[in-house]
């Protein structure tokens, strides 16, 4: 934990999946631009190294939580508890954690297809739902961010029950948009390929950047702007912006790790 968070920020962020990879660069990014965090992991909440340094440079108001989403009730609980330690709701909720596999038709099972759903969707729903019954301060603008993929505009086979749960969520996003308005926006960004895995071998991102229409792949940083952006878009609602070099635009037979 870090900062005085009894000293009330402008705006509170709870960045599930906020401690790591996509989710710490948005969480970064968040706190250069002067909102408090509370930092969502499953099983703990060690910091990126990175983020770590910018909450310190940042002096910015942060508190881990972990809750481990294949449980509903450890999802349902995770909000008010936040709120319980900040003393207040928080303004914003990005949706970043998510549970990835490799699974495909012929090999999936019942097991995947529940986890990941849980992870990837009902998660993002039972937040979303504790989120707006949390009480805001009046005249606040509330926004939700979900994070999708760039795979949803041309979904292939691999990483199936990923795939799917993601599927769900992007029609969430837009039956909570009208749902919840005007009271709270929903809106998601899809990115694509950003951070390598230990599954691509040596210059294979550089060869998955010359696949992109626009010969570049996304930066993280780039993908946290996008979120940024949504967050302060006080016009915007039920959108998906993707943030993956144009790949949305091409089909692509296989995940990129595959090609």
């Amino acid at each position: 934990m870090g900062g005085d968070i009894s000293e009330p920020a402008a705006r509170l962020a709870l960045v599930t999946g906020g401690h790591r990879r996509l989710g710490a660069a948005i969480a970064a990014a968040l706190a250069k631009a002067g909102y408090a965090l509370a930092i969502h992991g499953s099983h703990d909440t060690r910091l990126d190294p990175e983020l770590e340094r910018i909450l310190t440079e940042t002096g910015a108001q942060w508190h881990g939580f972990v809750a481990d989403f294949t449980d509903p009730d450890v999802a349902t609980r995770l909000i008010p508890e936040i709120g319980a330690t900040f003393g207040r709701a928080p303004d914003l909720l990005v949706n970043s954690a998510a549970l990835f596999g490799q699974d495909r038709l012929e090999n999936v099972t019942a097991d995947d297809l529940s986890r990941h759903y849980a992870i990837n969707c009902m998660a993002p729903v039972l937040l979303s739902q504790s989120f707006a019954a949390a009480s805001a301060r009046s005249g606040e603008d509330r926004c939700i961010v979900n994070i999708l993929d760039q795979r949803l505009a041309h979904p292939h086979g691999d990483q199936l029950s990923y795939t799917l749960a993601k599927q769900a969520l992007a029609g969430f996003t837009r039956i909570a948009a009208r749902t919840l308005a005007p009271a709270i926006r929903v809106n998601a960004v899809a990115p694509g390929l950003t951070i390598a895995t230990n599954d691509y071998d040596d210059g294979q991102m550089e060869r998955m950047a010359g696949l992109m229409p626009l010969g570049r792949l996304p930066q993280p940083e780039q993908v946290a702007q996008a979120v940024l952006y949504l967050a302060g878009a006080t016009a915007v609602t039920g959108q998906i912006i993707a943030v993956d070099g144009g790949a949305h635009m091409r089909s692509y037979d296989r995940d990129f790790m595959h090609l």
